[in-house]
């Protein structure tokens, strides 16, 4: 009976585990996304000092918290900052009225939404939009460019896994990672540029931001499971998915989150290799030091775990 009870109550137990584990996984993707809304959304106001500070203190009064608005003197800045990323619109004020200038680009969700809004701001007039900033013909909603992160950070994970479990010596783990993060680069760059056409930039610069984040998530994952061990495997995969994708923001923006959440996202893999590879593939690279740096030190933090575990493994039968 005792035998039958253990494996009984095993199962029962691990049942129980994995409905816990859903309870938290469903919200935590779930919330996100039905509670999209601009919270210190970056926006501007181009026109003549009065009228401009009129329309930034009616877009205030209309949302409270959710522009953060600076004004400008006229159009050719507002699509400067366009093209910087430094704002997502800009309204701009002109001898025909409002017109809005947007960059679909860094965020088709952000852009149609503020087209919408837009409407309120012309006096019952359509509000005429200037995408500066396009966003790629064959990937107008960002759809793709969306779905094309969840590969990403899959195979990032398995190959970091797959390295740390199955390949013996600090030399060969290194290699794996780098040549993973090379060719992951050039497939990803190869697909989404060459074949799918969603991405628009200069394909080496693309293809050093794919590979940039794959060795991050890869690093991240193999590096913990050095130091760690199969726990570890486990605890990057939580980091760079289960957490990370979720408040990437990659098919919306940071900004459309809940706070802190939107800005906890670009500190992770995901969320920083959306914003690196869409000022890369867009912009120019514009925009893109902060997710440069975060990405690089996710890499380096890997690789250095995979190094300092390797030196313990090696130095302990030494001491025996």
């Amino acid at each position: 009976m005792a035998r039958l009870r253990s494996p009984l109550l095993l199962a029962l137990g691990l049942a129980a585990l994995a409905v816990v584990v859903q309870a938290l996984l469903v919200p935590l993707f779930a919330a996100p996304a039905t509670h999209l809304a601009p919270r210190d959304l970056p926006v501007a106001v181009a026109g003549p000092a009065p009228a401009a500070a009129d329309l930034a203190g009616r877009l205030a009064a209309a949302g409270p918290g959710a522009f953060a608005v600076t004004t400008l003197p006229d159009a050719a800045a507002a699509d400067r900052a366009l093209r910087n990323r430094e704002v997502y619109a800009a309204w701009v004020l002109g001898p025909s009225g409002v017109s809005l200038h947007t960059a679909p680009a860094a965020s088709p969700t952000v852009a149609a939404l503020l087209a919408e809004a837009s409407a309120r701001l012309g006096d019952g007039r359509p509000v005429p939009v200037t995408e500066v900033v396009p966003a790629d013909p064959d990937d107008p909603r960002g759809a793709g460019f969306a779905a094309g992160f969840l590969p990403l950070a899959l195979s990032g994970m398995l190959a970091g896994a797959l390295l740390v479990l199955l390949v013996p010596g600090r030399a060969a783990r290194l290699a794996g990672l780098l040549g993973y993060a090379a060719l992951a680069g050039l497939a990803g760059v190869a697909v989404l540029h060459g074949w799918l056409g969603i991405l628009g930039g200069d394909p080496l610069a693309e293809a050093g931001a794919i590979g940039l984040l794959a060795l991050a998530v890869a690093g991240a994952v193999a590096g913990l499971g050095a130091l760690l061990g199969r726990p570890g495997v486990g605890l990057g995969a939580l980091l760079v998915f289960l957490v990370g994708n979720p408040l990437s923001a990659v098919a919306a923006a940071p900004e459309l989150l809940p706070q802190p959440w939107g800005t906890v996202g670009q500190w992770l893999p995901l969320g920083a290799g959306g914003t690196l590879l869409r000022s890369v593939a867009f912009f120019g690279g514009a925009g893109s030091g902060r997710s440069l740096a975060v990405l690089a030190g996710y890499a380096l933090a890997g690789l250095a775990l995979v190094l300092a575990a390797r030196r313990r493994g090696a130095a302990a039968p030494s001491a025996g």
